[in-house]
């Protein structure tokens, strides 16, 4: 029995330090590549339903409660995210879907909470934590609110929700409804001077964040804010487009060039759910793949779908992974065949 038992613990010692050392997943699902195509022409940046998009194949990526740090709600709504790519060889633009039967764009009250969606690209080689990244491992965010869209239409204030309350004026700022743009020393809005996006005029209903983990979320300066989005609800669903140039000079941004891939993920919240903060949905890393080369000439008609590139990072995952399990299968074999 001694000498069956000293073979199988170590069989398990030596699984337990290849798996560790080649970050074998325990558990893992099959990849998923979004093809960015290169179009000639504008990308429909705020055209939802332009003949641009038809272009793109669609990829349903699927999405799961988060539920590795506090606060987590087990019970989220958004279950997958249908995403397409352009790029026009200086721009990309992502345009997601997911289904919602409520639309909630308003954060005015304590007890309401925005529908909104993200997307993550990692800053550093590999893939980190695919939740918010982690420490050593950067991630570049870019996160659409509903209720940031809806102040870009018309800006949204107590009087919003409460239209018959009265208010005898505004003593430093101008119009029946201002905005903190609309006051005219910015000093008697502390949040507006200070840089507080959330107090700044709405030039997009995107938040270009970087993390580093939980706890780390960070938004960029007001002047670092590059990406841009537009997004409408109909019909029980939402749409949103996410756009930004390729190339970034901020470290903290995400750069692309055209024939690579890179990983990313996605994360959706359901505001009629109470979902905010860590209460959301989230993706495992999936590939980004930006059709064409650098320098070439955009395509004005659909292309055929590249192959996915050979040999990925994941497929050798799931290799060492497939070779894990067949060596836990000979260690029990070896198990229970040795003398006592």
């Amino acid at each position: 029995m001694r000498k069956r038992r000293w073979h199988f613990w170590i069989l398990v010692a030596l699984m337990a330090a290849l798996m560790t050392l080649f970050k074998v997943p325990m558990a893992s699902s099959q990849g998923t590549t979004l093809v960015a195509v290169q179009v000639a022409g504008d990308l429909p940046i705020e055209d939802l339903d332009s003949p641009a998009w038809q272009q793109a194949t669609a990829v349903e990526v699927p999405l799961s409660a988060q539920t590795v740090t506090k606060p987590m709600n087990l019970e989220t709504r958004v279950k997958s995210v249908t995403a397409r790519a352009l790029h026009d060889g200086s721009r990309l633009a992502v345009l997601i879907e997911w289904l919602d039967d409520t639309r909630n764009d308003q954060t005015i009250r304590v007890q309401d909470f925005r529908d909104s969606v993200a997307l993550q690209f990692p800053l550093v080689d590999g893939q980190p934590f695919f939740c918010m990244g982690m420490q050593g491992g950067n991630v570049d965010i870019w996160h659409w609110k509903a209720d940031w869209q809806a102040d870009i239409a018309a800006w949204q204030d107590m009087e919003t929700v409460y239209p018959d309350m009265d208010v005898d004026q505004y003593p430093f700022a101008s119009g029946e409804l201002p905005a903190p743009s609309d006051y005219q020393d910015v000093n008697y809005v502390p949040a507006l001077a200070s840089g507080n996006l959330f107090a700044s005029p709405r030039l997009s209903p995107v938040e270009d964040i970087v993390a580093g983990g939980f706890g780390s979320l960070t938004a960029e300066s007001v002047e670092g804010q590059s990406v841009q989005g537009y997004g409408e609800w109909a019909d029980g669903k939402w749409r949103v487009i996410f756009s930004r140039d390729l190339t970034a000079n901020d470290p903290d941004d995400a750069s692309f060039t055209a024939g690579k891939v890179y990983s990313m993920a996605f994360a959706a919240w359901d505001g009629a759910n109470g979902e905010r903060n860590g209460e959301k949905s989230t993706s495992q890393w999936v590939s980004l793949q930006l059709q064409g080369s650098a320098g070439a000439p955009a395509a004005s008609v659909q292309a055929e779908r590249p192959a996915a590139p050979g040999f990925p990072v994941q497929t050798i995952s799931y290799i060492l992974y497939g070779a894990a399990l067949l060596l836990i299968i000979i260690g029990a074999i070896i198990y229970f065949r040795l003398p006592e």
